[in-house]
Order: structure tokens, then sequence, then C-alpha cells
């Protein structure tokens, strides 16, 4: 396999980046675009680093490469994040993710039909709500709600959970009064009509 691969999805073009070589990487591309500018120009790129060894800079460096040289619309997915939110929920039931890419403020409050994942924290007096999973990408210390429907089989996932309430369906569990930092990612979910928290490790 060559250090980029370059597909088309239904999504759109993909460009797949297998090596952590920069300069390799960036005169492949060269090298294989400089002969079809024409076909790529005004088109939608997205970028993969397979290896998540490549640093956000040179990511950004190669979006405006692209755009300057092949007027190529590109983009990159953090795939790293990606992955750990897939960890959370695997063997759960997903169904719809309304996904927020920021941290979560005391006075705001997030009400949605299925799962809710925040790429940031959720501070001391903010609210989230959600019929389905609750999973916080950072810090959880605000009040939380997953499974509000009733569905008791919701789970609330966080890097340091330490909400100042946490409800599943009915259930209610409030912060323990000791403010112990949790060293590994937790989650909570209902066994025998109580909220456990368990290491993230065993979901």
């Amino acid at each position: 396999m060559g250090s980029i691969v370059i597909k088309g999805t239904k999504e759109g073009l993909i460009l797949y980046l297998n090596s952590n070589n920069k300069e390799v990487i960036e005169e492949e591309i060269i090298n294989k675009l400089d002969n079809a500018k024409d076909f790529f120009k005004g088109s939608r790129l997205k970028l993969v680093d397979k290896l998540n060894l490549l640093d956000e800079t040179f990511l950004k460096y190669m979006i405006e490469l692209l755009k300057e040289r092949y007027d190529i619309n590109a983009y990159f997915e953090n795939i790293k994040v990606k992955e750990e939110t897939e960890k959370v929920f695997s063997g759960i039931y997903e169904g719809r993710t309304k996904f927020i890419k920021n941290t979560v403020r005391s006075g705001q409050r997030i009400n949605y039909q299925g799962n809710i994942v925040v790429i940031g924290d959720v501070n001391s007096g903010a609210e989230i709500i959600a019929n389905g999973n609750i999973v916080i990408l950072g810090a959880l210390r605000g009040v939380v709600h997953a499974g509000a429907n009733g569905n008791r089989k919701a789970i609330v996932a966080a890097y340091m959970l330490q909400p100042s309430l946490l409800k599943i369906a009915d259930i209610t569990s409030r912060a323990p009064d000791e403010k112990i930092k949790p060293k590994v990612p937790e989650v909570a979910k209902v066994k025998d009509n109580l909220i456990v928290i368990e290491p993230y490790k065993f979901i």
C-alpha cells in the first residue's frame, strides 16, 4: 500500500494517509494530483490519518496546499475521537446521535431524542438530557439524564465522571460527598434497580 490512497465513496472523495513521513506524503500527493488537476478541481476531499501519527499543523498545511494548488476543498477527521466514541457505544444500541463539539457551560441545557456525545466538558450548572446514551469526551460536572423516555438500558460515560446529579430513566444518583477524581474513564448504568459506576473497560 502506498503512502496515500484516494478513494471515491458515496460521501465523496477520501484521501487516506498511510504514512507518518510528511515529505513522502506531500510528494506523492503532488505527483498524483498534478496529472489530474482538472478532474479534482472544486471537489470536496476528506483527509484520513490512518495511523493517527500526523499532527494537526501538518494536516492544516495540506488543506491549504490542496486549496491553493488544486482548488480542492479538503478537511480532516479526528479519528482518535471517533474511535473512542465507537468503543464507548460498543454493544449498545446507538440510534441517532447528536454531537456537541464544544464545552457545555453553566446555564446551558441540551435535550435530544437520541444519543448525545459531547466532545468537551460539561460544566457545573449545565444540563444534558437524552432519550438514549450520553457520552462526555471530557469532564462531567453538571446534571445528566440518560434514557429520559424510560430506557433503563441507556448509559452515561465520561473521561471524568463527577456529575452533580446523574439520572438514568427513573433512577437518580447524586454525587458523593468526597471529591475523589476518577483515574480512568467510567460508565454509569442500571443494575438491579440501582445506578452503578464501573471503569470504562468493563462496558
